[in-house]
């Protein structure tokens, strides 16, 4: 037996413990949702949880918000507190797909309310669970379009000496979506996919600076680099590599995927290899989350099955119009 099927078992042994733990402390809050974010100190999920509160208590609704930090474990622990505390409704950015048949029972057995957020989730039967957050394919396009447009405008097409670094959590299909999509573009413009390089990260800045290392000093031929990721963390991390190695902000053409690492240098008036980020609001989606939750909890319809934000791309220039840089 697997790790992943073990770790599923005992969380669908402890799911037919819940209806003991409802008798009690579930009685305590009649109006709670509660919010579950898989690397909850990172930027994105900070303002992910406040969107998610600010709706809930818009609503009259208390907000619990619970960060497990990619530990499959803690986050199957967390829908088991949620149900435990009472919540009517659950968001859930899942930090491994796969825990997904487990926590849909959980909630379904307790009659509890689920959404995924930010990563899409299936239930045992390989139904979508309903789904708040964005559009990996689209983002990534945006990301590639722009990459691409500026790759075209350096001149580095001509001199051959680029190569492209996409920063990838190739475990997750959602960040697939992202950097498959953002590939597709970049060699529309023209770039050779020869010199594509991926690099293999955890969706962390540290996973991205180490795993970027080795690859960048694997081709001492490359002068110039581009850069896309799944998120912010993977295009600093890399950028941050690509630093330490020597090469300059003139010589980076970096395309963040959230804008909330990429504006600092640019507010901070720094140079950086940074030259643009696709803008997209953690507070967005949390906001979007809470009141689907709410909604159905209250008129008893069902959830959505799709609720997807808007974005959009932002570069130094612009960035103060689009969003806060904190």
């Amino acid at each position: 037996m697997t790790k992943t099927s073990r770790m599923l078992g005992h969380a669908l042994l402890a799911a037919g413990m819940f209806g003991m733990a409802l008798s009690g402390a579930a009685m305590a809050q009649e109006k709670l949702i509660v919010g579950i974010y898989k690397s909850g100190t990172q930027q994105y999920f900070i303002d992910e949880a406040a969107g998610f509160t600010k709706a809930a208590e818009a609503a009259g609704y208390t907000a619990k918000i619970i960060n497990v930090e990619l530990d499959a474990n803690l986050a199957i622990n967390a829908i088991t507190d949620a149900i435990a505390s009472g919540a009517k409704g659950i968001g859930i950015t899942a930090p491994d797909q796969a825990i997904g048949p487990a926590v849909t029972k959980a909630a379904a057995d307790a009659g509890v309310l689920l959404v995924a957020t930010d990563d899409s989730l299936k239930d045992g039967a390989g139904n979508a669970v309903p789904y708040v957050g964005f559009d990996g394919k689209d983002m990534g396009t945006k990301v590639g379009v722009a990459a691409g447009d500026l790759l075209k405008g350096s001149g580095w097409l001509e001199a051959g000496n680029y190569g492209i670094l996409s920063v990838e959590v190739q475990t997750l299909s959602v960040c697939n979506d992202r950097t498959n999509a953002s590939r597709d573009e970049v060699t529309k413009a023209g770039a050779d996919a020869g010199k594509i390089f991926p690099v293999a990260y955890d969706g962390t800045t540290n996973s991205s600076l180490e795993a970027a290392g080795p690859v960048i000093t694997a081709h001492p031929d490359v002068e110039k680099w581009v850069v896309f990721a799944c998120n912010d963390e993977g295009a600093l991390g890399a950028v941050n590599a690509l630093a330490n190695a020597g090469f300059s902000p003139d010589n980076i053409i970096a395309v963040g995927l959230g804008a909330y690492e990429a504006c600092r240098p640019w507010a901070a008036g720094q140079p950086s290899g940074f030259k643009a980020a696709l803008y997209i609001s953690g507070v967005d989606v949390g906001e979007a989350a809470a009141n689907a939750l709410i909604n159905a909890i209250e008129k008893g319809e069902p959830l959505p099955p799709n609720t997807v934000a808007a974005t959009s791309i932002v570069d130094p220039t612009n960035y103060k119009d689009a969003m806060p840089c904190t």
